[in-house]
């Protein structure tokens, strides 16, 4: 799903409007109502007239971009170079699970040091990775060595989570507006995810197999470039606090295993996918089909953001996990039929429930984290899902390996299921409050 200061940066921070910001949030749905129903857009267009917000989203989506395109980029590549879905899916895995061990560690330093100070070098080192996976697989070099680069690339920081925790500090007297945001950052991942793959399969198409892996190095560092230079909306470094580790609040072990069996869903979509389109002769459908995806949870989300959901979210979770898990069989259907049309339709639908529970799952996270610890809680919900990302993707690169394509896209029905009862066996054994500190 990542992401002290000098003295004057610090005290910038600090200083920033807050307080201006929180009041305009919390006046922004004094409008009529009539002008609310008029535009299903006017809620978000109030989240940027906030002071510094469309300068800092910019560059979060710019950096955000690349992290739908990764990992086509990556199969693509070494799986034209290698031959072997297992060894892309392999590789991917071994990446991403770098990622959910070291990414915990990132989002500390960034509450403890600030974002700007941090995510810049994290970002130099992850680009350096994903700059020498590419010359390993151009010049053939031994497998060993596509495992070692693209490790490297596990420093990249949580721009979604830093991104959703500046709505949080402008934001923290206005739950409605943050409703919103957390909506629009969630949106916006599916944006990303929805045009990560397209461009990356257009790219390592039409030019060469690592143009998708380098046309994202340059996007994310530049965007975290822009993103980091936005001081006025960056949340004051919180030093060390005594506060509890968001690992050990109340509810979050099940909440990261809810994470851990959804990021397999969708790390298995994206192996078995790209390799069910290749088995049908159109490789480059591939990126259309999980844009698809992706565009079906964006426009969910984007509805969400306006809605104002009854109850607790954590109430809430188990049923938008089990609309995820029905809406999952719908891909293993149409796989059946051997129909890429078919597909495409399937993913698109099965798309809509994903933003809503991720926007939930943000929610409970958020609620249930330590303010001074915000980030760092985020991170291990993206960890949780990045872990099952991992999982996902080889074991859905061993099933179209040795049994078929189509047989692949029972993994992520059974990740979904395994969510659904991980979610229900946790629902009401606590509540969604914020943890203080």
């Amino acid at each position: 799903m990542p992401k002290t200061p000098v003295p004057a940066a610090t005290s910038a921070a600090t200083q920033a409007p807050a307080p201006a910001a929180t009041s305009a949030a919390t006046q922004a749905p004094a409008p009529a109502a009539a002008e609310g129903h008029a535009s299903l857009l006017a809620p978000y267009r109030r989240l940027f007239t906030l002071p510094g917000t469309r300068a800092f989203t910019a560059g979060n989506l710019m950096a955000r971009l690349p992290m739908g395109m990764f990992g086509v980029s990556a199969v693509v590549m070494i799986a034209g170079a290698r031959g072997s879905y297992a060894l892309a899916g392999a590789v991917t895995a071994t990446g991403l699970a770098a990622t959910a061990v070291t990414a915990p560690w990132i989002a500390r330093l960034v509450d403890r040091y600030g974002q700007a100070r941090i995510a810049v070098p994290a970002t130099v080192c992850a680009v350096l990775g994903s700059l020498a996976l590419l010359l390993c697989v151009r010049y053939d070099a031994p497998d060993w060595t596509l495992f070692a680069a693209y490790a490297a690339t596990a420093t990249t920081p949580n721009t979604g989570g830093m991104s959703r925790a500046r709505w949080a500090h402008l934001l923290r007297s206005a739950p409605e507006a943050l409703h919103t945001a957390n909506s629009f950052e969630q949106a916006a991942d599916e944006l990303c995810f929805m045009l990560g793959p397209v461009l990356a399969a257009f790219l390592c198409g039409t030019f060469f197999p690592e143009a998708g892996t380098l046309a994202g190095a340059v996007l994310l560092l530049t965007g975290i470039l822009l993103f980091a230079a936005q001081r006025s909306t960056e949340p004051p470094p919180r030093p060390r606090t005594p506060a509890r580790a968001p690992l050990r609040a109340p509810g979050m072990p099940a909440q990261l295993a809810v994470c851990l069996a959804m990021g397999a869903v969708f790390g298995a979509l994206e192996v078995v996918t790209v390799a069910f389109a290749d088995s049908q002769g159109h490789r480059s459908v591939a990126g259309v089909a999980l844009g698809l995806q992706a565009a079906g949870s964006c426009v969910a989300g984007l509805v969400y953001g306006v809605l104002r959901p009854a109850g607790p979210a954590g109430r809430r979770l188990p049923w938008c996990v089990a609309a995820m898990t029905a809406l999952m069989t719908l891909p293993l259907l149409a796989a059946l039929t051997g129909s890429l049309l078919a597909l495409c339709g399937a993913l698109l639908v099965a798309g809509t429930a994903t933003a809503p529970t991720m926007v939930t799952n943000m929610t409970l996270v958020q609620q249930r984290s330590p303010e001074s610890r915000l980030n760092e809680g985020m991170t291990l919900a993206v960890t949780g899902l990045l872990g099952g990302i991992a999982c996902g993707s080889a074991t859905g690169g061993w099933m179209v390996e040795h049994v078929s394509a189509t047989s692949g896209y029972a993994v992520p029905v059974t990740a979904a299921a395994v969510a659904l009862l991980i979610s229900l066996a946790g629902a009401s054994s606590v509540g969604g409050v914020r943890q203080k500190g």
